[in-house]
């Protein structure tokens, strides 16, 4: 008797240390990573999601993981991938923790991946170009050249769409990225594609002859991707509670007003409002920027210019992403600089000038000004790397790298993914930076116009008291 009722006992007690023993081996995700001290995530190099700027890694994506990665007490380590497919492989590997990138919740999708909460609603717009025919609805795609990025939510959507039109038929291609699919748009080298509306509001400033044409199906739901596994659920858990309280505190909605804002990327001032500030402005700080140019051996005029492109010659000038003052100096810039408080003029127009300087004695010693200086304002913009990545892309294609024609031509190649996956410090916004320059470069012209048209000596109204006498005869005058 005694054995009969040993044996359940001992049985029991076997099974439930198998079950312990197997949920020891099932390792919990959140714990691996506050353990590992690093939270890595997989995403695509472009505008909404991660890209190195001036100021250092940004993008709607990155600055929301970096958030994630402090509220874990961990660092954000960033893994670039160049397509979908390759972002999901990383994912199910196990090689990254969470996959951001834009990526919408799809049927297709959720069998093979958990979601997080989206965080943002989005819809897909066919686009064409202006003066192009524009479709009215789904029936004017057929026959039409359309392409979309392989492994996306548009391919999905089309592919639904099919079985209603048989007829219908797209290319997709693994080596784009949405600025590839404008590019061949705009080049006539497609009739139509498909992007997310969040990112043509980001990108529709580059491209002023995008046109919508329709939304292409419902709206689609922006979320975080984890690998489908029990034991993502712990991060998945501690994800959706985040993203709940940057929703609840108003967080997320400053966040992406700060990504799609179009005020953001305005880079043109109108030539009025210039001179009504050389008018009004200037004259306070002219004295105080001329003694910091002379200190640094710079044209002041130069100085100027620059200092009014980034904050319109106002002290305490901030920016949606948090840099201050007249030279809009980031706080590690700042500090590296020995720059106290951004917001006194004096010290950030010394510390932008100081900046600007060490920038110019980088660059190497076999370019001639005024080239030098033009690569040193474009690398002041955008950044030393990304600079040299435009330079090298240049050469390549036989122009010459130390010419600033040259590689002015090259710098928004810094934006297409066939170019910049080829880089070291991938994506820039490079037109960004050559308009920077063909600003100041406007500004200093006309600093310098107004300056000598102050200088000149005006003629006298009564010339003819100036004329030798023979020329005072009315005769001679008239021939």
């Amino acid at each position: 008797m005694p054995k009969l009722t040993l044996k359940p006992l001992l049985l029991t007690g076997l099974l439930a240390c198998l079950a312990l023993l197997a949920g020891c081996g099932q390792s919990d995700l959140l714990g691996e990573v506050r353990e590992r001290g690093v939270l890595k995530v997989v995403t695509r190099n472009g505008p909404t999601t991660y890209y190195e700027s001036r100021y250092g890694p940004a993008g709607f994506e990155y600055e929301l993981a970096a958030e994630l990665a402090a509220e874990l007490g961990v660092e954000l380590e960033i893994i670039v991938t160049h397509s979908f497919d390759a972002m999901f492989e990383t994912l199910e590997k196990g090689a990254a923790d969470i996959a951001c990138a834009g990526i919408s919740i799809t049927p297709e999708r959720q069998q093979r991946l958990l979601f997080s909460n989206p965080y943002l609603d989005v819809e897909q717009l066919v686009l064409y170009r202006a003066g192009g025919e524009r479709p009215a609805d789904i029936q004017d795609l057929v026959g039409r050249n359309i392409r979309v990025m392989a492994g996306s939510s548009h391919s999905e959507t089309l592919g639904r769409l099919r079985e209603q039109l048989p007829a219908l038929s797209w290319d997709e291609s693994r080596d784009v990225e949405t600025i590839d699919l404008l590019d061949q748009l705009i080049a006539g080298e497609l009739d139509l594609t498909v992007i997310d509306s969040n990112e043509f509001i980001a990108n529709k400033s580059f491209y002023p002859r995008l046109r919508r044409a329709f939304v292409l199906g419902e709206s689609n739901q922006l979320a975080w991707a984890l690998r489908r596994a029990p034991q993502s659920e712990s991060l998945l858990t501690k994800v959706d509670a985040f993203l709940a309280r940057l929703r609840e505190s108003g967080e997320l909605d400053q966040l992406l007003e700060r990504h799609y804002s179009h005020s953001e990327d305005k880079t043109w001032i109108a030539a009025r409002t210039f001179h009504d500030n050389v008018a009004s402005r200037l004259p306070r700080y002219r004295e105080l920027i001329e003694n910091i140019a002379n200190e640094y051996d710079l044209d002041w005029r130069l100085l100027a210019a620059i200092s009014y492109q980034e904050s319109l010659w106002n002290p305490r000038a901030r920016s949606p992403t948090g840099v201050r003052g007249m030279m809009m100096l980031t706080l590690p810039t700042a500090k590296d600089l020995g720059i106290r408080n951004r917001l006194d003029a004096e010290q950030s127009l010394r510390g932008g000038a100081r900046y600007f300087k060490q920038i110019h004695r980088r660059l190497p010693e076999r370019l001639d000004e005024p080239d030098r200086t033009w690569f040193a304002l474009a690398a002041y913009n955008i950044g030393l790397g990304h600079l040299e990545d435009a330079r090298k892309i240049t050469q390549a294609q036989g122009a010459n790298p130390d010419r600033w024609a040259d590689v002015k031509r090259y710098l928004p190649w810094l934006r297409k993914k066939q170019w910049y996956r080829q880089t070291t410090h991938g994506y820039a916004r490079g037109s960004e930076a050559v308009l920077y320059v063909q600003n100041i470069r406007h500004y200093y012209n006309l600093l310098t116009w107004g300056e000598l048209a102050e200088e000149r000596r005006r003629p006298p109204t009564d010339f003819d008291r100036f004329l030798p006498e023979i020329l005072k005869d009315t005769e001679l005058k008239s021939l």
